[in-house]
């Protein structure tokens, strides 16, 4: 089973907006804008059983669409940079949801989730690019204006083997909204 977790989808606009921030970093492997994704929960490497137990608690999440705005370029690693992201605006509603899927994921078994919640958005990857060079690149890609969409749906997604994440493919999507029209019965998770 390749590694599942849970996400909020990027609208194809926005990718498109931060795609404008690509490029001038040594180092960086930069990341499809069409997998692009705030992580919600990892889950990692879980066996078909789980898998489609994830796939039942996720269909019953109640939580309706909220906005979710991207407001400035940050890293991850220090000395040691890592990663190139778009910052999430922290957020009650975001910040709930996270908090509801992280108690649906423990009663199932999963061990708790070892990292603080930093919604973010990465765009790169980074390999033996300096901090110096990472902190010139951020000073020259601001983001101007806040970018804006509306979350709605949690989707869940798989990762495969690679170097630095992606291609990630979505495995089943939960519309937000305890009536939401387009929500329909799931079958079990199907094997790629």
């Amino acid at each position: 089973m390749p590694r599942l977790f849970t996400a909020l989808e990027i609208p194809a606009e926005v990718a498109s907006a931060l795609t404008l921030h690509r490029g001038g970093l040594v180092g960086a492997r930069w990341m499809e804008p069409a997998d692009y994704h705030i992580t919600l929960r990892f889950l990692g490497d879980v066996d078909r059983r789980t898998a489609n137990d994830v796939n039942d608690f996720l269909s019953d999440v109640q939580s309706y669409p909220f906005d979710v705005t991207l407001d400035a370029l940050g890293s991850f690693g220090g000395d040691k940079p890592r990663a190139v992201f778009a910052r999430v605006q922290p957020s009650q509603k975001l910040t709930e949801l996270q908090a509801d899927l992280e108690r649906l994921m423990r009663r199932l078994g999963l061990p708790a989730e070892g990292r603080k919640f930093v919604p973010h958005v990465t765009l790169a990857r980074l390999r033996d690019t300096s901090p110096v060079d990472v902190a010139d690149y951020l000073s020259m890609h601001p983001i101007i204006r806040p970018i804006s969409f509306t979350a709605r749906r949690i989707v869940l997604m798989s990762s495969r083997d690679s170097i630095g994440g992606g291609p990630y493919v979505v495995e089943a999507a939960y519309p937000l909204g305890p009536s939401y029209p387009n929500r329909l019965p799931r079958a079990g998770l199907q094997r790629r």
